[in-house]
């Protein structure tokens, strides 16, 4: 069945049951997230003029379901019920009774108004994201105490002037160019213990904060990662980014740590499976231990991966990291197919150095994964396209030169790779 190219999104919250005759056999793609109350759980894509029956969709949706439900069923403590079948019947009377045990533990009755964490937003020349940003941020149901926005080599004061109607808000201008330059800058800024980073083209959930804060109760965790989901999917290129792409690690809460790192050591751990950059925080102690993020990497420098090599390093040293599906973002993906490719480029120029310099310090898998990735992933993907190349596949060429020019890029600064981090 060929992809749709825009799919209209529906949050759909099961404490009010589950709704779903209406949205088969629609002319536009659907994307279906299901939630209770506050938690995600789970999400289908559905085709325009799918064809599926309704008794198809509740299994297509019970399986979507299935992992994170019984994730809060095993926290819960309850016994294991039939509530697949149940909804797969259209037994909204026994599943939902049940949801409502399982989840009342989940969710807390109340949150604190403020919690003692500094977010940072790094934004450049990005002046109306950055505003609305700051208007969903400083609307949460829980707010962060300290907010610090990082204006990076700006053109004009058009940032300043955005964040000069905030009151609460810092602002910082940081004139060297780079995103992990103004990482740094907002972390050694910040005057709370846990830093939270969010970049300035996500909305923030209500209660993102108070999850964040509440990861870090948890001594073991020194570093969090969260869900990313998409805003819209309106145009081909945030469908082929949203589906291939994607931010989103999933609706179940996954725990990375020494043996995670030690077992996938000798063909290169897959740091970049652990999150993504957009909603991501740190103990501010962390970076006294493995260092800042590499100003030679991400956007302004090599590409991308700043987050991924930095979390590398973190595991390197034993530390634990958290990825929490219940701290969300919503992301604005590119419209553009073209802009969509520069996007992708940089995605894997950043990969292929940071990559490298991992396997430096480490002697993990990289330059085999990234051989094979090269030879053999690419041709499979060169032949699937053949001869059209639509969809996914328009971005092939990007992905390969990516790589390549992040391989240049990685020789050309050896001298900085030779410094431990």
């Amino acid at each position: 069945m060929k992809a749709s190219t825009s799919y209209h999104i529906h949050h759909l919250n099961l404490s009010h049951g589950l709704p779903l005759p209406d949205l088969l056999d629609m002319e536009q793609g659907q994307y279906l997230v299901f939630w209770w109350k506050s938690l995600a759980l789970g999400h289908v894509f559905l085709e325009s003029r799918s064809g599926l029956t309704l008794a198809q969709l509740l299994l297509k949706v019970s399986a979507a379901l299935k992992p994170a439900v019984e994730m809060y069923v095993a926290q819960s403590g309850l016994p294991k019920t039939s509530w697949r079948l149940w909804m797969e019947q259209g037994k909204q009377e026994k599943w939902l009774p049940y949801f409502q045990d399982v989840f009342q533990e989940a969710i807390p009755q109340e949150v604190p108004a403020t919690v003692p964490i500094s977010v940072v937003i790094c934004t450049c020349n990005r002046a109306p994201q950055l505003q609305q940003c700051l208007d969903r941020l400083l609307q949460l149901t829980c707010l962060p105490e300290e907010i610090i926005v990082v204006d990076n080599a700006p053109k004009d004061n058009a940032s300043q002037e955005v964040v000069e109607q905030y009151p609460s808000v810092r602002y910082v201008r940081e004139s060297r160019m780079g995103l992990d330059v103004a990482r740094n800058t907002g972390a050694r800024q910040a005057s709370l213990p846990v830093v939270a980073y969010v970049d300035d083209d996500v909305t923030v959930h209500p209660v993102w904060a108070y999850y964040v804060w509440e990861s870090f109760q948890n001594p073991d965790v020194a570093a969090l990662t969260g869900l990313v989901l998409a805003s819209h999917l309106k145009s081909e290129a945030q469908c082929i980014f949203e589906k291939h792409w994607s931010f989103n690690r999933g609706f179940v809460e996954k725990v990375y740590d020494t043996y995670y790192f030690k077992s996938t050591l000798p063909k290169g751990p897959p740091v970049w499976e652990i999150g993504a950059g957009a909603n991501m925080a740190f103990r501010r102690e962390v970076f006294q231990e493995v260092g800042y993020f590499d100003e030679l990497l991400d956007a302004g420098a090599a590409g991308c991966n700043g987050d991924s090599e930095m979390w590398y390093r973190l595991l390197a040293k034993g530390f634990t990291i958290l990825y929490n599906p219940k701290a969300i973002v919503f992301h604005e993906h590119r419209e553009n197919v073209q802009e969509l490719k520069r996007q992708i480029f940089f995605y894997m120029r950043g990969h292929a150095v940071a990559a490298l310099k991992q396997h430096r310090y480490h002697k993990a898998g990289y330059p085999q994964y990234l051989t094979k990735l090269l030879l053999v992933s690419y041709s499979r993907l060169a032949i699937r396209g053949f001869p059209h190349y639509s969809f996914q596949y328009q971005t092939l060429w990007a992905q390969v030169t990516g790589l390549l020019s992040g391989l240049a890029f990685y020789l050309k600064h050896t001298r900085h790779w030779n410094q431990k981090p």
